[in-house]
């Protein structure tokens, strides 16, 4: 009802101009605007080592906001730019990127880094806010962009929305002191099985990004398809590209694409990990080669799920030669040093095959500059120093390739497979390793997993996500969220400070903002979203 109607009431027509005229001149009542929106500093994701929020006026981001950098970092230059894009308002002069000047300016954000002489763990992070000035100090670059993160995290979650962006931001006054538990904070995601294209993997690229993740492990071949063109063996994508789990069209990445995927990764402080599993695993490119087949035979296309039943033909030389200009060819194009040998679930081969061919391909991997990884079925062999092993059975020993000396990448199936189902209602997914719901993501201590293994052994967590069930980034955003937060958290956070109920409040005040994202997160029971 209007201020008018409510003045008039019933009033007969005969008064009606007496009582316009009253009603005009009446006072109307104050209306008070709600105070702009401000974050808690208690509710950031993955959990900081240190944050002590401060009583006070908050920072407000205005009109005319400049971002002080010191000159001459590129990668420095990059995160002002990214932190400009988050508070820009498309009706607004954007964010000026100033370089750095003393005092700082009142009004202004500062990015810095550390003096080098003073020891600062990599990729740590210190950030001040107080109602003059934000300023945002870090070891390295990295550091500096994983303080943004926390920054936006600080901010309404309507920014997310660029249409709903409020018109004035404002940060909590405060202090964080933040650095990573672990150096591999990783996810993989399996373009081979179902083939995801390159806008939905920048899309899985910028959620991991927020959570402060820095590895995406692109599992990029299998069975049922081959993903990346390798322009000496054109085959393997001009035939063993074309099919899917299903029967679908496949596709696959050109080097121009996987290019621009590490270099989109990369500035958001990201590292692509490339797999080419092998020896098993193998079927779409022993389709598209006869000769790489042990009886020179090419099998038909494979669509379905089994696993075990292909191998690379170990006894012959073309093997290798194939082996070495596949390595080459996309070590060639990834700036990171590892690439991804697969090794598991090959069921036949010898065990003494297997481990020559282990042993064999490892010095392929070093002879391109690279660190090879290997699933956990590859400690049993001859490993080299630099070799990593990726543990995703839960039963399986690691006690043998500690005692060689390798580094560990945990991955627990019964834990962070992205690919389970979180109960049995769930609508994709498989179930075969657990049911996986968000608490038993989250509720386990790297350091203690393996019994005999030491934590200065273990270089971080990675959650795999296979894509048996899934065909598009709304699915895999179904299957990572919100377990993909459980596992940021694992890695990030110090583990003296992170318990399930403190983990379960933060996650659910992420909601609004994943929504504004337009994030197809599985709305877990054990979390309650209102909040």
């Amino acid at each position: 009802m209007s201020f008018t109607r409510r003045c008039l009431g019933r009033s007969v027509p005969a008064v009606l101009l007496i009582v316009l005229i009253a009603c005009a001149r009446a006072p109307r009542p104050a209306v008070r605007p709600e105070p702009p929106f401000v974050q808690s500093m208690r509710q950031i994701v993955p959990l900081p080592a240190s944050v002590e929020p401060e009583d006070g006026d908050p920072f407000v981001i205005a009109e005319g906001l400049a971002i002080v950098i010191a000159p001459g970092n590129d990668e420095v230059r990059g995160v002002a730019e990214h932190l400009r894009d988050l508070v820009a308002f498309p009706a607004q002069p954007e964010p000026r990127i100033e370089a750095a000047v003393s005092p700082i300016p009142d009004g202004s954000i500062h990015l810095s880094l550390a003096d080098p002489d003073t020891p600062r763990a990599p990729e740590s992070y210190e950030l001040t806010i107080t109602s003059r000035a934000v300023t945002l100090t870090a070891p390295d670059p990295a550091g500096l962009f994983y303080g943004v993160q926390t920054l936006r995290q600080l901010l309404p979650p309507a920014l997310e929305h660029e249409a709903a962006r409020p018109f004035e931001l404002r940060l909590p006054p405060g202090r964080v002191a933040d650095a990573p538990r672990f150096a591999w904070r990783g996810a993989m995601l399996d373009v081979a099985r179902h083939f995801f294209d390159v806008h939905d993997v920048k899309r899985y690229i910028d959620l991991l990004a927020m959570l402060k993740m820095n590895r995406l492990h692109l599992h990029l071949s299998d069975d049922q398809g081959w993903r990346i063109e390798i322009k000496s063996w054109p085959n393997l994508t001009a035939h063993g590209a074309k099919t899917e789990v299903g029967g679908g069209p496949g596709g696959f990445y050109t080097q121009e694409q996987y290019a621009d995927l590490v270099a989109y990764a990369r500035a958001r402080f990201i590292t692509i990990v490339p797999e080419i599993d092998m020896p098993g695993h193998t079927n779409a490119a022993l389709s598209s080669y006869p000769e790489l087949n042990c009886d020179g035979v090419a099998p038909a296309p494979y669509t379905g799920i089994e696993v075990g039943f292909s191998a690379l033909c170990v006894g012959k030389e073309v093997t290798y030669t194939f082996i070495e200009d596949v390595v080459t060819e996309i070590a060639a194009l990834t700036p990171g040093p590892y690439f991804h040998i697969g090794g598991d679930e090959v069921k036949t081969l010898t065990d003494e095959q297997y481990r020559a061919f282990i042993d064999r391909v490892q010095r392929i991997v070093a002879s391109a500059g690279k660190e090879a990884i290997g699933w956990d079925e590859i400690a049993p062999a001859p490993l080299l120093p630099a070799t990593i092993v990726q543990h995703w059975r839960p039963e399986s020993p690691l006690t043998d390739a500690v005692e060689k000396g390798a580094r560990l990448i945990l991955s627990p199936a019964d834990r962070i497979y992205l690919d389970m189902k979180y109960d049995v209602e769930t609508p994709i997914g498989l179930n075969w390793a657990a049911y996986v719901e968000v608490r038993d993501a989250y509720d386990w201590d790297p350091a203690t997993l393996v019994e005999d293994v030491p934590e200065r052994t273990i270089l971080g967590v990675e959650a795999p996500l296979w894509s048996e069930t899934i065909a598009g980034i709304r699915d895999i955003e179904y299957l990572a969220f919100p377990r993909m937060a459980a596992v940021a958290e694992l890695g990030w956070s110090p583990a003296g400070r992170r318990d399930w109920d403190g983990f379960r409040a933060r996650l659910a005040a992420q909601a609004r903002r994943w929504a504004a994202l337009g994030i197809n997160f599985y709305r877990s029971p054990q979390v309650d979203w209102r909040h």
